[in-house]
């Protein structure tokens, strides 16, 4: 099966929101096993709709739609799609009923509001279409089948269409197809991609099915291991050789096998486990790592405190750094950054502290001390560890790789331990 995704939207189109329903359809059709080679966004022209969706249709078994479904003139969706695939709109009682009972829920919270007569142009559905009741919102979704051709239409906002999708739209596309994909995602820390995909070359040059996919992202790589079987217990079957091989090869590197936990959730379960407290002591990353952390609930019972020790006189004061060590070494060296971590454990009684210091740029850098020069200090149950990284890129980049790194190197003295 082959899908095309068309966003509906002229606020797309002008930047004025984020086009996130599309990397979200393309990921579920990958994960399905539905092929995607197109992925188009159109504004609400009547015209300009037409045309895509026709090309759409005539290249493509499956057309997932979101966006253009609300009262308004200017919402065309489903009137374009049901005049291209010839199918007349009726009135549903059944969506009516509900839009009714929608709106005066909202009325209660709303008593300035009013139910208008274009809220019931959303009961219009197409006549031999399956109406997908929408929860969330008065907008319903729809899937239309004609001629060999699907036509799923479902609501613009996230918040409608998600729930639509995974609890209606997927069984719906699951029945249509003999076998379906199922897969699991490996994430990797402390190793770059080149080393990685050598590390699995022979995987991937043998590999059938199940198949190997690697993905890059900022200081980690994420392996995805995909088998295509006719139910889950044998893809799953299919998918554990090749998972415990990629432990065999990567070990702690593999920080997760849950597509869903972040580098940073691994480590704030990490510290719970081993009953770690965490200070953070960052200059050039301003706080950034702190942030990461408290990004993951339940991180209070780890993280005690946070420290942006900015300049010389805030490592003195709050860390402990010697006068001495900033005048012979600098701020950006290995000794600064070890009396950091050592300090910050000391000064707030945590375990753990994981310090940072460095030249983020786009000024500051010198031929011995470049931009992108970081240190880290990482002390853990009185045992430090000192590193030191060349990043390039902008001042947000050098940040951003600066922060996954401490993430790692935290999770590392962590698991040496």
């Amino acid at each position: 099966m082959v899908a095309e995704i068309i966003s509906i939207g002229t606020e797309i189109l002008m930047g004025n929101i984020t086009n996130t329903n599309a990397v979200y359809f393309a990921r579920q059709c990958a994960a399905l096993g539905i092929d995607c080679y197109y992925q188009d966004v159109v504004g609400d022209n009547e015209e300009r709709m037409t045309q895509m969706i026709r090309t759409a249709l005539d290249r493509s078994d499956l057309i997932l739609l979101s966006g253009g479904l609300g009262p308004t003139e200017d919402d065309l969706t489903k009137e374009v799609v049901c005049k291209v695939m010839g199918e007349p709109l009726v009135e549903d009682p059944h969506t009516r009923a509900l839009i009714q009972s929608y709106m005066e829920s909202h009325l209660k919270s709303n008593p300035d509001s009013a139910i208008t007569a274009n809220n019931w142009k959303q009961a219009l559905v197409p006549e031999h279409g399956i109406v997908l009741d929408n929860e969330n919102g008065t907008a319903p979704g729809l899937i239309i089948e004609k001629n060999g051709k699907t036509a799923v239409l479902l609501p613009g906002p996230p918040i409608e269409m998600k729930p639509l999708f995974e609890e209606r739209v997927i069984p719906y596309l699951r029945s249509k197809q003999e076998d379906i994909l199922y897969s699991h995602m490996i994430k990797i820390c402390g190793i770059g991609e080149s080393a990685v995909e050598t590390e699995i070359l022979d995987l991937i040059d043998s590999q059938t099915n199940p198949t190997l996919a690697t993905y890059a992202k900022t200081g980690e790589v994420h392996l995805r291991v995909t088998a295509k079987a006719e139910n889950e217990e044998k893809a799953l079957a299919l998918m554990a050789p090749v998972e415990e091989e990629l432990k065999k090869r990567f070990g702690d590197h593999i920080y997760t096998t849950d597509e869903e936990v972040t580098l940073e959730e691994a480590v704030v379960h990490l510290m719970k486990k081993r009953n770690l407290h965490l200070t953070t002591a960052e200059s050039c990353t301003g706080g950034a790592v702190a942030s990461r952390i408290v990004n993951v609930p339940g991180a209070s019972e780890i993280l005690e405190q946070g420290l942006v020790t900015y300049s010389n006189e805030a490592k003195q004061r709050y860390l402990g750094v010697s006068k001495e060590t900033l005048e012979q070494y600098g701020a950006v060296s290995a000794q600064t950054a070890r009396e950091m971590a050592e300090g910050g454990c000391c000064h707030t009684g945590t375990e753990a502290c994981i310090a940072i210091t460095g030249i983020a740029g786009p000024g500051g850098g010198t031929p011995e001390k470049p931009v992108g020069l970081i240190y880290m200090g990482c002390s853990v149950n009185g045992k430090t560890t000192v590193k030191e990284y060349q990043f390039r890129g902008n001042r947000t980049k050098i940040r951003e790789q600066a922060v996954v790194k401490a993430l790692t190197l935290l999770r590392y003295c962590i698991l040496k331990q």
